[in-house]
């Protein structure tokens, strides 16, 4: 599939969120900002050619997150960086534990001079940006895109792009990739099969029953990382009650979890609980484990964002031709249309102030941010970027076509929500452990709500925790 402008149309939906405020709690870390013998020891003159002032010699250091995209990406990033500036060694590392890895060489003032800061095991950022350790992008967003003449890397980026990684108004996190969510589905196993994605909850609950019925388990998921089943349930909310039930959850309102929206959501999905829609063992495996488990046909539907394609590269079968869908609209009265998804820019990328060569850093993120960076990531994980136009000329696997379609129709209903960005703990362990009580089938709607209302209020009474305001 080629098209023209995808993302364009993309940022005029405004699905982008803004989320201008830190993306996780505190950590304990050294002292911020240059101490003199960091970047500006490695800065250059700038000039037209070199507006970033790189010294063109000075070692670079670039740490990748070892997930769902790989690494490879970023080794051609990197040659992409020896093309302009060959004298530079780079020293390239992957790792599946950004924070157990890097906090303490943030802690004792030498880290690398690129992370990619991203994973279950990610640095908190709310430390990071208090503690003045992450180094201003303002210059990238300033300097002329390499190979987009006559604008900057700012006029190049999608609408939000910017605001996701601003932190009072300073632009500290780039985010590279733009990330749909919702649910999966093998287009090649419903044509086989005959069945058509089902657009009401209804209809979804009657498909169900039919693949149950022919020996498939509806629905699998990770019970180790149960939180991937809250996206459908708050995205069903979102549409039945409208965008202010995402406000007022990112807001740590009284009762926000409770609202009608939630409450009309969790007695939804907990059908495909009672029903036995579930396949049995679902609690006890591991995201890529249920998502294998798909991929083989033991399930028909599982809940994602766009990375899948690429995180299931290697096993997937050939043929299957994964495609994602909105979740299905509770009914007539919902203030969203079944059409509205849930798109973000995400996968946080950040250049440290006390790195070495804080020149050569902000230059190999213009490099990704260029035209040929984004096109070459776009073809090597199946995944969007913030880059404006970037998928023109590329041809996109059946996954990422699918994503493609899904905004396209959902035009200028996109939705998303913040909270796991200014509260990492609220998600990743108080809703994750409602969601890993609710989806095993130990307790009902109600007990659920008043779990993740629970986390939420214990948030919002830790004076410790700083708080954000969600315009």
């Amino acid at each position: 599939m080629k098209r023209r402008d995808i993302l364009g149309r993309v940022a005029a939906a405004g699905v982008l969120a803004t989320p201008a405020a830190a993306l996780l709690g505190g950590c304990a870390l050294g002292g911020g900002g240059d101490d003199g013998d960091g970047g500006d020891a490695n800065r250059a003159e700038k000039t037209a050619d070199n507006p970033l002032g790189v010294k063109t010699d000075a070692p670079l250091e670039v740490v990748i997150f070892n997930g769902g995209f790989g690494e490879e990406y970023a080794k051609a990033h990197q040659a992409m960086y020896t093309e302009k500036h060959p004298q530079a060694k780079i020293t390239h590392s992957a790792t599946p534990e950004i924070s157990k890895t890097l906090q303490p060489r943030f802690v004792d003032g030498t880290p690398p001079d690129v992370v990619n800061n991203s994973g279950a095991g990610q640095i908190d950022f709310n430390g990071l940006v208090s503690q003045d350790a992450l180094a201003d992008l303002g210059e990238v967003l300033d300097a002329p895109s390499l190979d987009v003449p006559g604008k900057t890397v700012r006029d190049t980026l999608l609408p939000g792009a910017v605001e996701v990684g601003s932190y009072d108004g300073r632009f500290l996190v780039m985010n590279y990739t733009y990330t749909v969510y919702g649910i999966w589905h093998s287009s090649k196993l419903f044509a086989d099969r005959g069945w058509t994605d089902a657009k009401t909850w209804d209809d979804h609950i009657a498909l169900c029953r039919q693949i149950k019925a022919a020996g498939i388990a509806p629905w699998t998921y990770a019970g180790k990382h149960p939180r991937y089943m809250s996206w459908p349930v708050i995205s069903t909310a979102i549409k039945f009650g409208g965008p202010t039930v995402a406000t007022a959850i990112d807001n740590l309102e009284p009762n926000a979890w409770k609202s009608d929206g939630m409450k009309a959501a969790a007695d939804a999905w907990h059908q495909i609980v009672k029903d036995g829609f579930i396949l049995d063992g679902s609690p006890g495996l591991d995201h890529v484990q249920s998502q294998t488990a798909w991929c083989q046909g033991q399930a028909a539907f599982i809940s994602c964002g766009s990375w899948l394609e690429s995180e299931q590269k290697k096993v997937t079968p050939e043929g299957f031709n994964m495609a994602v869908a909105p979740t299905p609209s509770l009914g007539a009265g919902d203030k969203l249309p079944y059409e509205a998804i849930r798109g973000t820019a995400g996968e946080p990328f950040m250049v440290p102030a006390k790195g070495k060569n804080v020149a050569g850093g902000l230059e190999y993120l213009r490099v990704m941010l260029s035209m040929k960076g984004a096109q070459d990531f776009t073809r090597k994980v199946s995944s969007l970027t913030v880059v404006a136009g970037s998928t023109e000329g590329v041809e996109l696997p059946p996954g990422l076509t699918s994503v493609v379609r899904a905004l396209d129709a959902s035009g200028g209903n996109g939705f998303n929500w913040v909270y796991p960005a200014y509260y990492r703990k609220l998600e990743r362990n108080l809703v994750d452990a409602a969601c890993g009580e609710f989806f095993s089938g130990r307790i009902g709607p109600a007990e659920f709500l008043d779990l993740c209302q629970k986390g939420a209020d214990e948030i919002a009474a830790d004076s410790s925790i700083t708080k954000y305001k969600r315009a």
